[in-house]
């Protein structure tokens, strides 16, 4: 079992149990006043004048390099990428390997005015409408977790739920894969996710097959501007950062380093 169905397997496990605790009954009526999600793709498209958007991740901890930063306050993070100029956020909510939760979601999308994704391992619709009902914009569906006809569900599902999506692939495959549900944000992850192993050539052989009418987004392994401006000249609207953020002593300075605000004319 490598890394990624291990994760897979638990989070099957996890979610029985909170249905259990919650019926879905229950969990959709808590979505029946909520107001609209903020636009997640929308935020996504650089602005004139922007060379690209940032998704900025709050996390503690990761299955491949351990706690990143113990002492994270999701709020402050949060607020300190806003002010900073982050497009989006993007907050973990997985506990076992992570060290996330949805109080910490629920806690970053009052404090800041941002869409906000739920970064979560989807495997079942009740993740969908549990992310609605924390105040999530957005969730991910990663293909290389999900069995096609479950992406096309779950995909569809979310959009009934009124969230956005980040589609993610990680070859050429699973973009392929991607592409055909017609979803309006793809990304492209630079960690195997089985292995852990990263590198750039994923996003940037992937990224120019994307078609500019979506938003392309570029994840993980981004740790400079040199990284960025190279997904950036593979066709990167967005990259979604979080070790190289949670990390840095000055967030507001990585921010900028990150938008390539430092070097736009």
């Amino acid at each position: 079992m490598n890394v990624l169905e291990e994760i897979v397997a638990h989070k099957r496990e996890e979610v029985r149990a909170q249905r259990d605790g919650r019926p879905l009954a229950d969990v959709r009526a808590a979505c029946r006043h909520l107001p609209p999600v903020r636009d997640f793709a929308a935020a996504l498209r650089p602005a004139p004048g922007v060379r690209v958007c940032l998704i900025a991740e709050v996390k503690r901890a990761s299955p491949s390099r351990g706690v990143l930063n113990a002492t994270l306050d999701p709020v402050a993070q949060a607020r300190a990428y806003a002010g900073a100029g982050a497009a989006a956020l993007s907050v973990l909510t997985d506990r076992k390997y992570f060290h996330g939760c949805l109080d910490d979601l629920v806690a970053v999308r009052a404090a800041v005015e941002r869409p906000v994704l739920r970064k979560e391992f989807i495997v079942d619709e009740y993740q969908l409408w549990e992310a609605r009902a924390a105040g999530a914009d957005a969730v991910l569906l990663i293909v290389a977790a999900l069995p096609r006809a479950a992406l096309h569900d779950l995909f569809h599902a979310a959009g009934e739920a009124g969230l956005g999506t980040l589609v993610e692939a990680h070859s050429a495959a699973e973009l392929d894969d991607a592409l055909a549900l017609g979803a309006p944000v793809i990304g492209v992850n630079n960690r195997d996710l089985a292995t852990l192993t990263v590198s750039l050539v994923p996003c940037l052989e992937l990224l120019p097959r994307v078609p500019r009418d979506r938003v392309a987004v570029a994840e993980s392994g981004l740790h400079t501007a040199a990284d960025v401006a190279q997904a950036v000249a593979a066709g990167a609207h967005a990259v979604l950062v979080g070790e190289a953020l949670v990390r840095a002593t000055d967030v507001a300075a990585k921010v900028r380093e990150l938008t390539l605000a430092e070097t736009s004319s």
